[in-house]
């Protein structure tokens, strides 16, 4: 059976069906309105949905009250523990009056079910055991719970009793109470808990699933609990884009919610040339998108975040994957209503090749690297300028820099700087090569040796190395930063001009950045970075 339900938005309800044993996935950024959206599909669904909060409590307590289980389920469903209890409870005692924002503190009814469930399963094969029944018993969700339980987190072992549940560690004889589980493995307990004791039929509705878990075992925990409740099905909210991307279900992103008329939503799209994170990404950006050399953990991503804040920054690695995601995305129909551009790294670039790249939306920074930016007379001064120093103490710095910076600069790293450059040449070359024309092996050989004979390696490094030596031999700073790469050169000038080790500078130029401590160095490098304009 399908669980049908419309979210409302500025142009007309969206119709959304989901048949039992399958899920669905909202994507969106926070303040979207990502938990209005999930009290709206509960409140339509009324009882036949079951949603847990991202608001919620996890004190787990395993000596809780026992009680009845009709009247613990009532508990769980509703907030309210009467047998009386209905749909009308769960507003003012599930939810507290505020079903957007209230703390759902349900584990103690949780348990309580559990366990009344696991004494009645218990007590019913008693009785037909006595009866002469010796059929295989009905596993009890407990059972289940732990189960499940050991395949994700080997290294502790569930002990639970008709009355307690107690954890040990695998090959340790002494056990401990539950209550002192970790945040982690609480939430784990907690979230397969709520899927077994689910009724039937039941839309589980999960506000930010990832809470607490460990990234390891996320997407195992949500194959396990989709697999134990076939005749369900699941919706989760979500602003964690490696979560989204990790299901197998219908997708959707939550672009806008205006209250007075509801959410803005469409579906992520398949084949786009990004992967599912990447498109999401993308499609939830409010901003132009700029694709960047580097990664997601790189000081270079705090660098263009900071410098680059009218943009979603987007890390893609190599020059290459830069300048590929810009010409996607650009020719993308379902993508061309977000503006992007790229930044790569200079490379030695020609002049023809930067005016090339700039045709394609892609900008080339006037250094070989983004660190060797901190290299640069104006950007190190901010820094130096930083840690007290100013009038002839400062230009002594900057000079001191200096000399150390050439200094490094030995004939054998220099050969090593320039063979990097030929490499990179050789491989722009070779990925430029069509030979989709040839008809035949000789045709393809000699299409091959055409193309790559203009290529002259020896001539090509002399050239690298030659740049590199005159730079050097004329303290050009500015010269070598645009044609030498070599990241050792980052812990000189933590030495020179903050007196500190290079891990101890990183740290800390990433944290300036990020929070724009320090906006005279932000403004120095927003000078001599590339100036670039959503088109």
């Amino acid at each position: 059976m399908a669980f049908d339900f419309s979210v409302p938005g500025p142009t007309g309800a969206t119709p959304f069906s989901i048949p039992a044993g399958t899920s669905i996935i909202f994507v969106g950024s926070n303040g979207g309105g990502k938990t209005r959206l999930a009290v709206e599909i509960e409140n339509q669904l009324q009882l036949r949905a079951h949603r847990i909060s991202a608001h919620r409590a996890l004190s787990l307590n395993p000596l809780v009250q026992k009680t009845n289980q009709e009247i613990a389920l009532k508990g769980l469903r509703t907030g309210h523990a009467h047998e009386g209890a209905f749909l009308g409870n769960r507003v003012g005692s599930r939810w507290h009056g505020d079903m957007a924002t209230a703390m759902l503190n349900d584990f103690d009814f949780l348990l309580q079910s559990l366990f009344a469930e696991q004494t009645n399963k218990t007590l019913e094969t008693h009785r037909r055991v006595r009866a002469g029944d010796t059929s295989q018993p009905e596993l009890t969700s407990f059972e289940r719970l732990a189960d499940i339980w050991q395949r994700l987190i080997p290294h502790r072992v569930l002990e639970i009793t008709g009355d307690d549940i107690r954890v040990r560690g695998a090959g340790v004889h002494t056990a401990y109470s539950a209550k002192a589980l970790s945040d982690g493995e609480r939430s784990v307990f907690y979230m397969i808990g709520q899927v077994l004791a689910a009724d039937a039929d039941t839309l589980l509705i999960f506000d930010e699933p990832e809470l607490h878990i460990h990234r390891s075992i996320m997407a195992k925990l949500w194959d396990e609990l989709e697999s134990a409740r076939p005749d369900c099905a699941f919706v989760f909210i979500t602003h964690d884009l490696e979560f989204a991307a990790s299901r197998i279900a219908q997708k959707f992103l939550i672009r806008d919610y205006i209250p007075e008329t509801g959410w803005t939503i469409e579906p992520v799209p398949d084949e786009t040339g990004f992967d599912e994170e990447i498109t999401t990404l993308i499609l939830g950006s409010r901003r132009p998108v700029l694709f960047v050399e580097g990664r997601r953990t790189s000081l270079d991503n705090a660098i263009y975040r900071c410098c680059y804040p009218e943009w979603t920054v987007i890390p893609r690695g190599s020059c290459e994957e830069v300048i590929h995601s810009v010409v996607t995305m650009r020719a993308n129909a379902k993508l061309t209503r977000v503006t992007c551009a790229g930044i790569v790294d200079s490379d030695d670039y020609s002049e023809g090749e930067i005016t090339y790249l700039s045709t394609l939306g892609v900008a080339v920074l006037p250094v070989s690297e983004i660190e060797n930016l901190l290299l640069l007379p104006d950007v190190g001064a901010k820094i130096a300028e930083h840690e007290g120093y100013t009038g002839d103490t400062l230009d002594d710095r900057l000079q001191a820099l200096r000399v150390a910076v050439m200094a490094s600069v030995t004939p054998e790293l220099a050969e090593i700087a320039a063979a990097r450059y030929c490499r990179r040449r050789i491989d722009r070359t070779l990925k430029k090569i069509d030979l989709s024309a040839a008809q035949s092996i000789a045709e393809i050989a000699a299409d091959y040796a055409a193309k790559t004979g203009a290529l002259d390696v020896a001539a090509i490094g002399a050239e690298a190395l030659a740049r590199i030596s005159t730079a050097v031999s004329s303290q050009d700073i500015v010269a070598l930063a645009k044609y030498y790469d070599n990241k050792g050169l980052m812990a000189l000038v933590a030495r020179h001009l903050k007196n500190t080790n290079l891990s101890e500078f990183e740290m800390w130029l990433t944290r300036v950045l990020r929070n724009n401590i320090v906006p005279e160095l932000t403004q120095a490098l927003r000078q001599v970075l590339p100036q670039i304009k959503p088109r």
